[in-house]
């Protein structure tokens, strides 16, 4: 499933969320405050995320850049054929646009690269430091 389809399967899911009527900032009374089963709307994947980024650091860039090679060397001998004409200054406009695009796109991947994996470190942290604060707290039981 490519990201559009799945972004447009996420919002259509969103708006099957919303409700129209007024809402208090309290559970249902029948809930009784145990959670009713109902799902969590975080779902963090560990896994998936360090997935993510090695799938972006061995796959999306180095094809992104062969792609980008492979362009540039095309345009490169388009340009030669057409030396003298004002095509060739056209075509190098087109390859400088093409390279500053391809620029943009290899840092925006190794951003989203890079917060995947803090995202990783972030939430595992926090899922560490709340457990040693709850086994630090001293409890009467435990003299039992």
């Amino acid at each position: 499933m490519g990201f559009d389809q799945e972004w447009a399967q996420m919002r259509a899911e969103g708006a099957g969320l919303r409700e129209t009527s007024m809402r208090l900032n309290q559970l249902p009374a029948d809930q009784g405050g145990s959670g009713g089963g109902s799902t969590p709307n975080l779902a963090s994947s560990p896994a998936q995320k360090k997935a993510a980024a090695n799938t972006i650091e061995t796959e999306l860039v180095p094809d992104t850049k062969k792609a980008t090679d492979f362009a540039d060397e095309a345009t490169k001998s388009a340009v030669g054929a057409f030396k003298g004409w004002k095509t060739a200054g056209g075509l190098k406009t087109v390859q400088e646009t093409w390279d500053k695009q391809v620029k943009t796109l290899l840092g925006r991947l190794d951003r989203e690269k890079g917060a995947l994996r803090a995202t990783v470190t972030t939430l595992s942290g926090v899922d560490l430091e709340r457990k040693q604060r709850i086994g630090s707290v001293k409890s009467n039981i435990d003299a039992y």
